[in-house]
């Protein structure tokens, strides 16, 4: 069985701890580890291979975590835009056997009753061999209103899909004991899911298997901007499990959170005396009940209580709890202003390392680079920007036009905007750097990329 793992969205609930470079899943919000690499080491042991699909910027992320855990030899499939559950899916069987079984998962959910999941799973696989399409449902333990859910008759068996309901709604199904949450789980083998989809939503089917055919196949699957354009977006909801004949449900007690609001991330958190999630950076003053995240400053907080304070240096947001779902019009209001706080981090990741911003003004800016062993940076230019290059440790391997030199430790140099350059670490530790950038734009698309070992525009 192949465990296809879809690693899109960006968590814009959980902002500012969430940023469309570095989403929730690849966040390590439990014992240092992301509910991505959770989601590997639950489902490998139930799975021989994973299949994971994702953007490209999510691709160097998701290596990253999986070399943390020393697993290798996985498959991806990059898509250059989303298209929703429907397409990545067709997409990832479209690469696989027709009779493979897969699991398809989420790459943020929390799963805390691995015992249970097993014999769920064990328990689709049967109805996936016999051909049907499987859903999991989650046995509901309150009157969730974000949630959809799936009603059944007879156990197993699908009546009907219903939308995000209202409490009064979702009152009445969770006291009728045959509704469950929709966990956005599903077990099939991945022919019989291309032939529903083909006959219920034809026309994502076959754009699908266009963009799959034209695509780079080299290491990776790349999907093509164009195809993937071309291909409708929707749901594996709307387009095959509303309206297949062949769907089943099992219902699943097993502990399951998606994690989509600070609420939800507060229920998950260990706690202290005082009801507040465990954070050495709080100081606590008869303060109870709240969620507090953040380990760059001192919190303290005075007679508080059931609230969030999230802090991440370069965003704060207080909230009361009850009222997170509201983060996303925050989100709104970001990129209404055109500000990158919804983008990225003040440490973003790349393929070759990190950077971090140190200081941003006007006309400035100085980061911390750190190089990985055997990486190196794209062959670049600015066209706004002067740069000032200090080693900090390690050696430098620098190309500045038609010439390269070795930097070590306190030793710096100059590139001037219009000049081709690059940085590498030949190494066998990483190289930090601190650059300074002089000029009057220093935003992170003022880059023309000549040659790119990680294939990026």
């Amino acid at each position: 069985m192949t465990n296809i793992i879809l690693c899109g969205g960006s968590g814009t609930r959980l902002w500012p701890i969430s940023r469309t470079l570095m989403p929730k899943q690849f966040v390590k919000l439990f014992s240092n580890k992301s509910l991505f690499q959770l989601t590997i080491e639950r489902n490998s042991k139930l799975c021989e291979s994973q299949f994971i699909v994702s953007n490209s910027e999510q691709y160097f992320l998701a290596l990253d975590q999986l070399e943390e855990l020393n697993k290798t030899n996985n498959k991806f499939l990059l898509e250059p835009i989303g298209r929703n559950t429907a397409p990545a899916i067709a997409l990832a069987c479209m690469g696989l056997d027709n009779e493979e079984l897969v699991l398809v998962t989420p790459s943020d959910h929390l799963i805390k009753n691995e015992i249970e999941y097993e014999k769920v799973i064990n328990q689709a696989k049967e109805f996936a061999n016999d051909n049907k399409l499987v859903t999991f449902g989650i046995t509901p333990t309150f009157a969730e209103t974000g949630y959809g859910y799936i009603e059944s008759t007879n156990i197993y068996d699908v009546k009907a899909f219903h939308e995000k309901p209202d409490f009064d709604v979702a009152t009445q199904y969770l006291e009728a004991g045959n509704y469950y949450w929709n966990s956005g789980m599903f077990c099939f083998k991945a022919g019989v899911f291309l032939e529903e989809l083909k006959n219920y939503s034809s026309e994502i089917y076959e754009n699908s298997l266009i963009a799959f055919n034209n695509a780079n196949k080299e290491n990776i699957i790349r999907i093509k901007h164009d195809d993937m354009l071309n291909i409708k977006e929707d749901s594996i909801d709307y387009a095959v499990m509303e309206k297949s004949s062949k769907v089943k449900v099992i219902p699943s007690d097993i502990s399951w959170s998606d994690v989509g609001s600070f609420d939800s991330l507060y229920d998950e958190l260990p706690k202290d005396d005082n009801n507040n999630t465990i954070n050495d950076s709080h100081i606590c003053i008869d303060s109870t009940n709240n969620l507090i995240y953040g380990n760059d400053r001192k919190i303290a907080t005075v007679d508080m209580e059931d609230c969030i304070v999230i802090d991440t240096g370069d965003a704060i947001l207080v909230s009361k709890k009850g009222s997170s779902q509201k983060v996303k019009q925050v989100v709104q209001k970001l990129k209404e202003q055109k500000s990158e706080l919804h983008n990225i981090h003040l440490t973003g990741h790349r393929p070759w390392g990190t950077y971090t911003v140190l200081e941003d003004s006007n006309g400035y800016k100085i980061k911390k680079i750190i190089v990985k062993p055997n990486s190196r940076l794209s062959l670049q230019k600015h066209f706004h920007r002067n740069e000032h290059w200090i080693v900090v440790s390690g050696s430098a391997t620098v190309t500045i036009d038609d010439k390269t030199f070795i930097l070590n430790p306190n030793e710096s140099t100059y590139i001037k905007a219009g000049q081709l350059h690059r940085l590498e670490n030949q190494g066998k530790l990483p190289l930090v750097i601190i650059e300074a950038q002089v000029g009057e734009y220093t935003g992170e698309d003022d880059i023309v990329r000549i040659d790119d070992d990680f294939k990026r525009d």
